[in-house]
């Protein structure tokens, strides 16, 4: 029964472990957003959006 539960506590602390180093990483990546200079989707100035 002792064999059980220490695996089981073993288990958990993995578990957590792996959680937080997941969640650490998550955070610590570094996100890119594109220009709006370089947007294919947008009209460019001075040009008028033609859906007649």
């Amino acid at each position: 029964m002792k064999i059980v539960l220490i695996i089981s506590i073993v288990i958990i602390f993995v578990v957590i472990l792996l959680a937080v180093l997941t969640t650490s990483k998550a955070y610590s990546y570094k996100h890119t957003v594109d220009s709006l200079e370089d947007n294919p989707h947008l009209p460019k100035e001075g040009e008028q959006e033609k859906k007649e």
